[in-house]
């Protein structure tokens, strides 16, 4: 009860400020001329009055203007800037925007889809946007375009491994991450055992990273909330489009349903070295000795589908179904491996007045694992899998005096398998099976407010009152966001965030990496949910006439109750899995610089990292803090993009990290049994991670030569990975050292293993209009 009298107080808060009367609620959507589609990100400004908005993931856009005329400006990536003349009078204005695309395709790079004047008057902080343009733009591993992997190359987040495309953000572990695809959960969101992300770039309008300053709507995760929005359909024909590369192939086709109604858009990619693998061993099949060679691939389809019920009402439906097939078979041995996604989600739009919106989803998601092993007459599977049906409701709430109210509700049912394992026999002379599955219940409700104090300052400020149900104990906690801006003049500003954070759901994992293996948890009476807070101050510039924007963020966060396992921990098929946990505390902390440039024909950023990750446990190195895996001391990378001409454009990026922390035996010795034959030989460690990989370093160049074909557009994008063979370490492993003599074992050399020398590639992208 005291909490909900809390929750109470903070709305009556909310509702009570005063300023209201003064100024007048324009609102609309902005969309585009050619398409019909909603704008994301589209920036709306009254210049004379040093005030503006960024659209919604809706198309949305709020301004707060007093009686009179203004002329508004609107700008957004790949479109010609409009401006427009506009009276306010004593009643709150709805007007819709449409924006003319811009007549030279090339110069899309140019455009400012947030300008950044917008992010330095921003009240948010320690947030990363992205479009499947910018990321299309840069180098890739085997031409693989990567969303995630392009907010890799951002500061404050960290990769995990060479061609990982994990996500490690200020500290956090791979499961502290919150990923939403039209606001559905996706819980492993790579292919290829991490190398590759889920997201296909042709399929995607938006993403958006936060790392800190989470608004009150996210709840569940400690360390980021990546937002990703899927692309809606054009409303005039039927678009194609594509790309062939080296190992994969994707196709796209969008267009009208029902002409200014209805759209949709379909995207799917497949690779397709299994193909060329499967011929090898047909081939080979009769050579005596010959070795088969593993079949693998994965492929993914994304979709959505979108209706307009009425000028104030809208239907979207959006799906992904990705899958990872690894099969290995011979006479006498078959494995197999599938690991995969499934996602849907309905979503109600509904526009009660211009000053009131609503968006409600019904959505239901699931990841799944199975090994298959068949020896002889014996069978072996082991499946683990994690299902979650959510509603969710969110509301805009805009009110006079600078108040933009959001406040919404959600529920989730969780199912989770956690290591099924069923073992028999041909002949039914041994069958058994083991594991376990937990239902849970998670529950949220917030509100905030983005209050425009005056020209200078802003704050939004919100609280989230989150609880979890599951094994016969409930958990529940409130978590207070709040952060704002203060415009020192017109081109300087700083910034503060505080976020308090709850997460009630676990990654199972002995390794540094996330893996297909790894085994979603809930919490219990015995394993509590996770909690951080992080406080966040930062400093923005305009320099060079508004041409570059320059920000150095300093950040710390506390985190609890974080899980490690027990020395010989067994993970697998484990009935009494939370026994081998230990919970213990962690700390990071940092600086974080940034400097960027997106007009010219040279554009790109600089970041920088230095920061402090650790964990602590009493179990482990006697209690005393150790650094994480995924510490890095120091993190450069640098991204430039040059456009030479209409057709020509040139890219390269240079990355630089510490190297990897992790434990080495100091010493070795001997081990003999009783009679003194068998000897064994027993390492010997001192401290958890206290050696350091080789610092890794990598350099990707890229070109993009424009073609011009007669039936719409297409490119030939040339990729270098790795550009002068870098051979930056993998892991190190130890291999014994024998005398040549009687074999004995003398010594152990350490060895280094490298991943990936100098990859080029070649993209042939194509769109027919």
């Amino acid at each position: 009860m005291r909490r909900l009298l809390l929750l109470l107080s903070f709305f009556l808060l909310v509702f009570a400020v005063p300023g209201f009367g003064q100024t007048h609620v324009v609102s609309g959507v902005v969309r585009s001329a050619a398409t019909g589609e909603a704008l994301v990100g589209a920036t709306v400004a009254v210049p004379a009055l040093q005030t503006g908005s960024t659209t919604n993931e809706r198309g949305v856009y709020t301004l707060y203007l007093p009686a009179g005329s203004h002329t508004l400006q609107i700008t957004y990536i790949g479109y010609q800037p409009t401006t427009q003349q506009i009276r306010v009078g004593a009643a709150s204005l709805a007007l819709n925007l449409t924006m003319q695309p811009a007549s030279n395709e090339l110069r899309e790079v140019q455009v400012e889809a947030n300008t950044l004047r917008q992010k330095l008057n921003d009240t948010r902080m320690s947030v990363e946007k992205l479009t499947s343009r910018e990321a299309k733009m840069l180098p890739a591993l085997f031409g693989e375009v990567d969303l995630i992997k392009t907010l890799q190359l951002k500061p404050g987040v960290q990769s995990g491994s060479e061609g990982s495309s994990g996500l490690y953000v200020r500290g956090g572990g791979p499961d502290q991450n919150l990923v939403l695809l039209d606001d559905a959960v996706i819980y492993n969101p790579s292919h290829l055992f991490g190398f590759f992300s889920v997201f296909n770039p042709d399929a995607v309008r938006s993403v958006e990273l936060f790392k800190g300053g989470f608004p009150a709507q996210f709840g569940g995760r400690l360390s980021s909330v990546l937002d990703v929005e899927l692309n809606e359909g054009n409303n005039e024909g039927i678009h194609a489009s594509g790309g062939l590369g080296l190992i994969s192939s994707r196709f796209t086709v969008d267009g009208p349903v029902v002409k200014d109604k209805a759209n949709f858009i379909v995207s799917g990619r497949r690779t397709y070295v299994d193909i060329f693998t499967r011929q090898i061993n047909r081939l080979s099949k009769d050579k005596p000795d010959y070795n088969p060679i593993p079949d693998y691939y994965f492929y993914d389809l994304s979709g959505k589908f979108t209706y307009k019920l009425g000028e104030n009402d809208a239907l979207d439906l959006s799906g992904y179904y990705g899958n990872d097939i690894f099969g290995f078979k011979d006479d006498d041995f078959k494995f197999g491996f599938n690991w995969g996604n499934r996602m849907a989600a309905l979503r109600w739009r509904h526009k009660y007045s211009p000053r009131l919106y609503a968006n409600t989803t019904l959505s239901a998601t699931s990841y799944q694992y199975t090994i298959n092993n068949e020896i002889d007459i014996f069978s072996f599977k082991l499946t683990s899998d994690i299902k979650d049906y959510t509603l969710k409701t969110d509301y805009d709430l805009f009110l006079r005096g600078g108040h933009s109210i959001k406040f919404g509700a959600m529920a989730t049912y969780h199912h989770f398998t956690v290591g099924r394992l069923n073992f028999d026999s041909d002949d039914n002379s041994l069958s058994f099976g083991a594991g376990n599955n937990y239902k849970a219940a998670e529950l949220g409700v917030y509100a905030s407010d983005d209050y425009q104090v005056n020209a200078r300052l802003s704050v939004n400020y919100g609280l989230r009152l989150s609880a979890f149900s599951s094994g016969g104990s409930t958990y529940s906690g409130l978590e207070p966001r709040a952060s704002a801006k203060y415009n020192l003049t017109e081109t300087a500003s700083v910034k503060a965030s505080f976020a308090s954070m709850q997460q009630y759901i676990h990654l199972v994992s002995n390794s540094g990496a996330s893996l297909p293996t790894d085994v979603w948890y809930p919490s219990t009476p015995l394993v509590k949910p996770q909690r951080s807070q992080q406080v966040a101050g930062g400093f923005s510039k305009l320099l060079g006439k508004g041409r570059y924007l320059l920000t150095n963020e300093v950040y710390y966060k506390w985190m609890h109750r974080q899980i490690d396992f027990r020395e010989g921990a067994n993970l697998f098929v484990n009935d009494s899995l939370e026994k081998e946990f230990l919970f213990g505390k962690g700390r990071s902390y940092g600086n974080e610089v940034y400097l960027e440039k997106v007009k010219g024909r040279t554009t790109g950023w600089i970041g920088y990292t230095l920061s402090w990750t650790e964990r602590r446990f009493d179990q482990i190195n006697e209690g005393r803090w150790f650094p994480t895996r995924y510490d890095r001391r120091h993190d450069l990378s640098v991204v430039l993009l040059h456009r030479l001409n209409n057709r020509l454009s040139l890219t390269g990026a240079f990355v630089y990290s510490t190297g990897e922390a992790f434990s080495l035996p100091v010493a070795r010795f001997p081990f003999q049994d009783v009679e003194g034959r068998d000897a064994t030989i027993v390492p010997i460690y001192t401290d958890r991670n206290a050696f350091r990989l080789a610092a890794y370093h990598r350099l990707d160049l890229s070109a993009v030569w424009k073609l011009r074909p007669r039936y719409g557009e297409s490119d030939l994008t040339f990729s270098v990975y790795n550009a002068y063979n870098r051979r930056n370490p993998y892991f190190v492993y130890f291999e014994q050292v024998k005398d040549n003599i009687d074999r004995q074992i003398i010594g152990f050399q350490a060895r280094q293993v490298s991943l990936f020398p100098i990859v080029p590639s070649v993209t042939y992208n194509f769109k027919f209009k």
